[in-house]
């Protein structure tokens, strides 16, 4: 690809912009009218909880079926999302613009006093614009962050399984794309089946709606999570049986480490007095978990999250680093999280925290972080 070739394909086309608005369109519509249980948020600050429908899984599964059958009928091609990669990253990157622009607008015109909608504005707008003013802004009775973060799941299994069938096609398919495709999809249908856990998670409960979430939500999720897919469609990996079975381990055990330490989480936040591994949970200062995964590290679904991220570039080999920005761009974001955790953490529960640290010392990974 010369300069020229990109520079054209990074331009929304707009084909790309209508692929992009018949997404959010779907979502919008299903995620309103599908059937889903409804979960209560946390408490927020003026005592108040938001309701969030959990129909992702079955929103996800009528999207599919629907594509699916516009595929067999040859309405649809099953390559329409990966011939135009750069076309749709561009469109959706430039959404993300508009739409944090916009929120801004939203936010310094607000007067609302309520935990969700009251305005944080500190003057400097690029700083709103990148953090966010509000914190759960709606948009005709749909909640933004919630949308966004789903949107930006369907969207990685969508890319996916776009790739998937631009190398069916050109008869490239291997061993190692059926492990990165099969390790992704069994995590972003894990994340819909629960997805009532993200409803407790930092993003949702405690950060503005801004740049950084609705880009890192739209952008980097959907078109960085599937870098390993567009490298492998051009690009050969040889896998030793050893290799494949510690492929499969490591992401074995960081899906237990996540979604385990992320289930006691939400579970403990529900009802502070539920068993932890069938035992009655220790807690710091009434507050603060500390049994389960949440005794071994502070953070230990950080853990797993990474070495979820490193069983996705694992297929591709050793031998370029590209497959494996995702997981190194993960730590180093990770890292610079937990930094923001902690310190919000210690002003929030004080001496509570410092207690609570004595007792985990051990950041995200026991005996090293």
């Amino acid at each position: 690809m010369d300069l020229g070739f990109l520079f054209q394909a990074s331009i929304p086309s707009w084909e790309a912009v209508a692929i992009l608005f018949i997404f959010f369109f779907y979502l919008a519509i299903a995620g309103s009218v599908l059937p889903g249980r409804v979960i209560p948020g946390v408490i927020l600050s003026d005592r108040t909880r938001l309701q969030y429908r959990c129909n992702g899984l079955l929103s996800l599964l009528v999207l599919v079926a629907l594509l699916g059958v516009g595929v067999k009928m040859n309405y649809i091609s099953p390559t329409a999302i990966s011939d135009r990669g750069l076309e749709l990253l561009s469109a959706t990157f430039w959404f993300s613009v508009l739409a944090t622009f916009l929120l801004c607008v939203a936010g310094y015109s607000s007067s609302s006093q309520s935990a969700s909608l009251k305005p944080h504005i500190t003057g400097n707008f690029i700083h709103d614009w990148w953090f966010g003013i509000q914190l759960n802004p709606h948009f005709l009775g749909i909640d933004l962050k919630f949308f966004f973060v789903r949107a930006g799941m369907m969207g990685w299994l969508l890319i996916n399984l776009s790739v998937l069938a631009r190398s069916v096609l050109n008869a490239t398919m291997s061993q190692s794309m059926i492990l990165y495709q099969t390790f992704c999809a069994i995590y972003v249908l894990d994340y819909f089946v629960h997805e009532e856990y993200m409803t407790s998670t930092w993003d949702i409960i405690a950060e503005r709606l801004g740049f950084m979430l609705v880009f890192g939500d739209l952008v980097w999720i959907s078109f960085t999570f599937s870098i390993q897919g567009w490298w492998l469609l051009t690009n050969k990996a040889e896998l030793t049986t050893a290799a494949t079975i510690a492929n499969c381990l490591i992401f074995l055990i960081g899906y237990l480490v996540f979604r385990g330490s992320n289930k006691q989480k939400h579970m403990f936040k529900k009802n502070n007095k539920a068993l932890i591994w069938g035992k009655p949970p220790k807690v710091v200062g009434g507050k603060l978990l500390a049994s389960g995964y949440w005794g071994i590290a502070r953070h230990c679904n950080y853990l797993g999250d990474l070495l979820l991220a490193l069983s996705f570039s694992l297929p591709c080999g050793i031998s370029s680093p590209i497959p494996y920005f995702y997981p190194m761009y993960l730590l180093i974001l990770l890292i610079w999280r937990e930094r923001r955790d902690e310190a919000r953490c210690a002003e929030k529960y004080k001496d509570i925290w410092a207690e609570y640290t004595k007792l985990v010392p051990w950041r995200i990974l026991p005996y090293v972080y």
